[in-house]
């Protein structure tokens, strides 16, 4: 039975090696179910050994994204860093919850995270259309003065209007509270990110793709690579907060998990250089939808 369990991680990890690498989240959220469900693990050993699977898995993801430019590692770190106490709360607060009801809120995430990616999805559809697409930069410019263009078409001018957050706001003379919203907005995302990491033992990674986006102004590409480091951060903040806990783990079988996933983010991190992410991204978002199902039928009976 171990070394069928062993056998099975390696599939299992490569998918969500896979999904990080190419989307820069969701299948970190695939780890506890699969430790779970496939591989039998206790559900608090399991968040923590997901903790190991998806740092190293998302540190390795981020360093090949970074030699492809991907990453903006001072905007990463920063985001990071902002989400390290919540790393820690969502820790202690897993510890004291029950198994069925840690894994019944755990489908709910599941059913969060798909809506949050389908959405992504019919967004980026909606900008592209369906043409091949060309990535474009405008004078070297990053956010959302980056564009992506279809061949063939000229690139649309870029107003101030479409320039990132604080950039916008100090040209309308409202940068003092424009700045400040700006900042309560990429601290309150950088907190919910780190809770999540430290409760579920999960990356994060659907809420803090479209919040390096949205908030640091990131190209899609850039949120994508840049969200692993972010995901390393807290899963490595959240581990160290669980030290004296002693959850039941079995590191070899995290071992070969992390390895198959590290092979996987290779792999994912070609996809994004090649693929559609607004397919890739719903494809997955159906995939969860049948986690979450699976989950919450094997958990909340029993909460009753």
């Amino acid at each position: 039975m171990v070394v069928l369990d062993l056998l099975l991680a390696v599939p299992v990890g490569a998918l969500v090696g896979l999904s990080l690498g190419a989307l820069g989240g969701g299948g970190s959220i695939l780890t506890v179910p699969a430790l779970v469900y496939l591989l039998g693990q206790d559900a608090h050993g399991a968040t923590t050994a997901s903790l190991v699977i998806v740092g190293v898995t998302a540190l390795a993801g981020s360093a090949a994204h970074a030699r492809a430019g991907r990453v903006r590692a001072g905007k990463g770190l920063v985001f990071g860093a902002l989400g390290i106490a919540g790393s820690f709360v969502g820790s202690r607060l897993s510890s004291g919850i029950g198994t069925n009801l840690l894994l019944g809120a755990f489908s709910g995430l599941l059913l969060v995270a798909s809506g949050a990616m389908a959405r992504r999805s019919r967004q980026l559809a909606a900008r592209t259309g369906d043409v091949v697409l060309e990535p474009v930069a405008l004078s070297g410019a990053r956010g959302p003065e980056a564009a992506v263009r279809p061949q063939g078409r000229e690139l649309p001018v870029v107003t101030e209007v479409q320039r990132a957050p604080v950039a916008r706001a100090a040209a309308t003379g409202h940068s003092a509270l424009a700045t400040g919203r700006y900042w309560a907005k990429v601290v309150a995302a950088a907190s919910v990110v780190g809770l999540l990491t430290g409760f579920f033992g999960v990356g994060g990674g659907f809420v803090v793709v479209p919040a390096l986006v949205l908030a640091l102004g990131l190209t899609m590409p850039e949120a994508v690579g840049t969200s692993l480091l972010v995901i390393a951060i807290n899963s490595a903040a959240a581990l160290v907060s669980r030290v004296g806990t002693h959850p039941r783990v079995d590191w070899s079988l995290a071992a070969v998990f992390v390895l198959a996933a590290i092979t996987g983010s290779v792999f994912g991190n070609r996809v994004a250089s090649r693929a559609r992410p607004e397919r890739l991204g719903l494809a997955f978002s159906l995939l969860l939808v049948g986690v979450a199902s699976y989950t919450a039928a094997r958990s909340l009976p029993h909460l009753w």
